[in-house]
């Protein structure tokens, strides 16, 4: 039985997990939208939205909380300097994520995910 066990494995182990949320969520950080399956745009939303929200503190500590996650120093300037003002007037909800299909070579549903 899987009670109490949150989140989804994706068929990876747990780095391979993590490496993943991370890549996808400075490539959202970064470009604005990504492109991805439907699941993993699911996994990553929360991801990103506790960044962003860690990133709102706009300290030096959240700063390092957040290039803890992101590795790419411009895009964690990014994000302190430009996305989480940006929202700072909202209780949460940067995120949308968009239906875009099916993929052709699997049949998997494709999804856009975006900053708001």
């Amino acid at each position: 039985m899987r009670h109490g066990k949150a989140g989804r494995k994706l068929n990876r182990n747990s780095s391979a997990r993590v490496a993943l949320a991370r890549a996808q969520a400075t490539a959202l950080l970064r470009e604005g939208r990504i492109q991805t399956t439907l699941t993993k745009a699911k996994e990553l939303r929360p991801y990103v939205e506790k960044l962003i929200t860690t990133a709102k503190g706009g300290d030096l500590h959240a700063r390092r909380l957040v290039a803890r996650d992101i590795h790419d120093n411009d895009v964690v300037r990014k994000v302190m300097d430009e996305v989480a003002p940006r929202y700072a007037e909202r209780q949460g909800g940067y995120t949308r994520i968009l239906r875009v299909g099916t993929r052709r070579g699997d049949g998997v549903t494709m999804a856009l995910i975006e900053l708001v």
